[in-house]
């Protein structure tokens, strides 16, 4: 083993990913872009790890403010780290005053406004990493709703430690920008700060964390600034403007591609749209829109609770009726954060005045199963296990790799051992006693099985799958659709396939009755395979992985818009899907063009990006 995994192993852990110098050195930079002036600067890193954010700042503080004196200083859990920060800072000639211990819980003790500016990269740890009442503890010491990581605590209390018109410069991962569980973030950083810069770094590869970073600037200040917006992810593309300075490519004033480190990027400049702007009120989790081919009135069930109703006039609801009869969300504090353009703004504002309803308002989108145990309850080789449980508890799988646009193509027989009554609408273990063979083959794993004891702590039976998911639902028709993606591929599945956790489906049980559900998953792959889906997606989503590729959960797709499913022009994007599903047309690129142009005829609006 490499001497250096364990402290590699023990990092991660921690959610303790030290900066490297380039971009330490950029957040500093652009964090005193908007620190207060005076002949003192007190600045503070409550997640100081080895000091190299302390260090960049003081660098460019003697480099472009040489009559401005700073007090740096610096907290860290990690006294290993603190001393190699003592030490970097001893040799460097700076002053700091460091200090071993939990920064969550000395912050009490440190007076309000004692700090000019806050300079931070926050260790990232997730809920579950943290436990359970761990996070409870820390929701309730600081305000926070929901899920939480590590990083929500140390933002929360940056408002009160800084003083008026001080500034924050906080280095996390970029997820925060678009995700639920980012809302905490985002409401302390539009309610108690105000954004003045951002920038979503995506996959640069500038952080040796597996998450993709954002930097973003906020001041102490009740004036809402406009906020600057800059994103850089990686193209293909020769067309190089701009140098091979990624840094000074964001922050140039206009659009552009840079070539940096061998890659080319394309960085683009906005400015930040916190949610402030309308948006689509989607349905609950589990409950449906009207059906398609009529439209919700006032006595209609649909128009109930916050489901979208067509008819409800503006004083019924705390939003404004749209050109289209939607409801706009009034609920802008939780909205996902995306880059603003006129261009863009334009294009989606036509796109949401011929929005009927969103892909979640009409039906419930579903994670696939989750074993935890995939060794033992998955393989393309059951022939040839023994003991071998019944084929009736064998179901076919569908992965990620059978799934293409409009089809599914399973090249391998990948099944799943589902030991769940499939006839019952609720996950309803199977009785082993009536399955002997399944029973010994589990019998053999058994050590295995019951080890997961999150599993058996919750009442489950040792032999079950951790999320089995609605077992009746697996034989009705279903759209499924990748988890990981660089561009969508939405297909139908009409096999009675098991759906796996890398995949995500819609049940046609949920989208209406017999041929109007049909019809309406036709249009929803219409619509999401199209040029329109994947432009919408990048514009309000805009969570890109490493290389393009694109999260395609639950809390996106169910952002994506439907347009009027009565209209003709919907009626030539079902047609038209409908041969690619079921008619045995080529998606041809001239094929793959009409779908655009019908469904942004459909929209009522232009194709934005041709294929």
């Amino acid at each position: 083993m490499n001497p250096g995994e364990p402290a590699a192993r023990e990092r991660k852990r921690h959610g303790r990913h030290y900066t490297p110098p380039a971009l330490a050195r950029f957040l500093a930079q652009r964090l005193l872009e908007h620190a207060p002036g005076g002949g003192v600067l007190r600045v503070l890193d409550p997640a100081c790890g080895d000091g190299e954010l302390l260090l960049a700042l003081d660098g460019v503080v003697r480099e472009l403010l040489p009559g401005v004196r700073v007090e740096l200083v610096g907290y860290d859990l990690d006294a290993t780290g603190v001393a190699v920060a003592r030490e970097r800072a001893v040799a460097a000639g700076v002053a700091v005053d460091w200090h071993v211990g939990d920064f969550l819980t000395e912050s009490d003790g440190i007076a309000a406004g004692s700090f000019d500016a806050i300079i931070t990269n926050p260790p990232y740890v997730r809920t579950q990493q943290l436990g359970g009442p761990t996070a409870q503890l820390l929701s309730k010491q600081f305000g926070l709703q929901g899920r939480i990581d590590l990083t929500h605590p140390f933002v929360a209390v940056a408002p009160r430690l800084l003083r008026s018109g001080g500034v924050l410069g906080l280095l996390c991962a970029n997820r925060f920008l678009t995700t639920k569980a980012g809302a905490n973030i985002r409401s302390l950083l539009r309610t108690e700060l105000a954004p003045v810069e951002l920038y979503d770094l995506g996959d640069t590869k500038l952080f040796e964390a597996a998450v993709l970073p954002a930097v973003t600037i906020a001041t102490r200040t009740p004036a809402r600034a406009v906020c600057r917006y800059v994103s850089a992810y990686e193209v293909d593309t020769t067309e190089i403007i701009g140098g091979t300075n990624l840094f000074e490519a964001l922050a140039a004033e206009r659009s552009h591609c840079v070539e940096h480190g061998g890659r080319t990027f394309a960085v683009e400049v906005g400015t930040l749209a916190t949610g402030d702007q309308a948006v689509i009120r989607a349905a609950p989790a589990g409950r449906s829109a009207a059906a398609p081919g009529r439209r919700a009135g006032r006595g209609d069930p649909a128009a109930s609770g916050s489901v979208v109703a067509w008819q409800v006039a503006a004083s019924d609801r705390d939003g404004v009726a749209g050109s289209s009869g939607t409801v706009v969300d009034a609920d802008k504090d939780n909205g996902a954060w995306r880059m603003s353009r006129p261009e863009v703004d334009r294009w989606l504002a036509e796109v949401e005045a011929g929005t009927w309803r969103t892909f979640g308002a009409v039906g419930r989108i579903r994670v696939g199963i989750k074993t935890t145990a995939d060794r033992v309850f998955i393989s393309d080789r059951w022939a040839q296990v023994r003991p071998r449980p019944e084929g009736e508890l064998l179901f076919d799988l569908i992965t990620h790799q059978d799934v293409d646009p409009w089809r599914i193509s399973r090249e391998r027989d990948v099944r799943v051992l589902y030991p769940y009554d499939t006839a019952e609408p609720a996950r309803m273990p199977v009785d082993l006693r009536e399955f002997p063979g399944a029973a010994a083959y589990l019998e053999t794993h058994r050590q295995t099985l019951a080890g997961r004891k999150y599993l058996t702590d919750s009442g489950r039976e040792w032999f079950e799958i951790w999320v089995p998911q609605r077992p009746h639902l697996w034989r009705v028709p279903k759209v499924v659709f990748p988890d990981i993606s660089e561009r969508p591929r939405f297909a139908l599945d009409r096999s009675g396939a098991v759906v796996n956790g890398d995949c995500y489906w819609m049940s046609l049980a949920d989208l209406g009755v017999d041929g109007a559900a049909e019809r309406l998953a036709y249009l929803l792959m219409g619509v999401a395979n199209s040029a329109l889906g994947l432009r919408f997606y990048d514009a309000v989503c805009g969570n890109r992985l490493y290389s393009g590729r694109r999260r395609w959960i639950t809390q996106y797709v169910s952002r994506l818009p439907l347009p009027d499913p009565t209209t003709m022009r919907a009626d030539g994007v079902v047609e038209l899907v409908r041969d690619f599903v079921d008619g045995g047309r080529a998606p041809d690129l001239n094929s793959l063009r009409l779908l655009d142009e019908w469904v942004a005829a459909a929209f009522g609006t232009r194709v934005f990006e041709m294929r």
